[in-house]
């Protein structure tokens, strides 16, 4: 445990940041990236990447729906349902890359304060059940938004073309 004062606060004032433990964050990453719950675990409440996180989550929640109102064939939907897909895959490849770093790493990192080979950087099931899991799912998402994109891209350009021959 360390105490560190933090820019911004009351002179003298002291907060105490309990260990990150590398489990937990890349089980945030997979299941709430999309909302920034891991960025607010590692970096705190002040991180501005975990507040913007999630905006394409909700562009593309708005393209889902569009699609469900309006059909397949609606544009603004096929432009925004990947916002969706690109930031759930996004995560999953962080909660990954947070599975897979060494103890010694993520302690350096995330968790100074503690020796190198500390609890809170090792690797245990739950971890690389989160990195299968982030894996298995996130290359899903991934493939299937970039499918969807050009299918309705291409899709969109020959109906233009069939408009402009007619």
């Amino acid at each position: 445990m360390t105490i560190d004062t933090q820019a911004g606060t009351v002179p003298g004032a002291v907060t105490v940041r309990s260990p990150r433990s590398k489990t937990l964050a890349a089980w945030l990453a997979f299941v709430g990236g999309p909302l920034g719950l891991h960025r607010f675990y590692l970096h705190g409440l002040g991180d501005m990447l975990g507040w913007l996180l999630p905006i394409p989550t909700a562009l593309g929640l708005y393209g889902v729906e569009r699609a469900r109102m309006y059909g397949l064939d609606d544009g603004w939907s096929w432009v925004l349902i990947p916002f969706l897909g690109f930031t759930i895959a996004g995560c999953a490849l962080m909660a990954i890359i947070y599975g897979l770093m060494t103890p010694e790493r993520w302690n350096a990192k995330h968790n100074p304060q503690l020796a190198p080979d500390a609890a809170p950087g090792t690797t245990n099931w739950f971890t690389i059940g989160a990195v299968v899991l982030a894996l298995l799912i996130g290359a899903t998402v991934l493939m299937s938004s970039i499918v969807f994109s050009f299918q309705r891209y291409f899709e969109h350009q020959i109906e233009e073309g069939r408009r402009i021959s007619q």
